[in-house]
């Protein structure tokens, strides 16, 4: 089988406020809520999303660090796309509601300010930050079916 190379979403919720070592990147405050981060697999959405999903793995990303106490509840996936998920972020940032929380974070590799968005507290439902999610990246990057119910 191919492997589809992509970008992706991942909406991830933190039930609790919490502070986390995120390796040599530093030691943050996350609130509760929901984020959005941003990323690519160029060689393949696939294992990389399973990868992601998975309880056991070795830490190797910064979004590693914040899923061992946080949960993936959902994915948007958008296959075949050859930009960088720099464009991703961007768009996410420019609607205005979402910030990015830490500096650098899934961001060492590019100029980027973040890759981790925080979506205000007003989401409570994260199917309503999922939706928000496809339909804005939808109309730049094409349509996503999300992939919800993770948690």
């Amino acid at each position: 089988m191919a492997k589809r190379p992509g970008l992706y979403v991942l909406i991830i919720r933190l039930d609790r406020r919490v502070t986390v070592t995120v390796g040599r990147l530093g030691t943050f405050v996350f609130p509760a809520g929901i984020y959005a981060y941003a990323g690519s697999a160029m060689g393949g959405l696939d294992g990389r999303l399973a990868r992601h999903l998975r309880s056991d793995k070795r830490i190797r990303w910064h979004v590693d660090y914040l899923l061992e106490i946080a949960s993936v509840v959902g994915v948007l996936e958008f296959g075949g796309k050859a930009v960088r998920e720099c464009g991703l972020s961007s768009a996410m940032l420019e609607q205005g509601k979402w910030s990015r929380p830490v500096r650098g974070f899934g961001s060492s590799d590019c100029a980027c300010r973040s890759h981790l968005h925080f979506i205000t507290p007003d989401y409570k439902d994260p199917g309503e930050a999922i939706e928000e999610c496809r339909c804005m990246l939808g109309g730049v990057f094409g349509e996503a079916e999300p992939i919800v119910n993770l948690s």
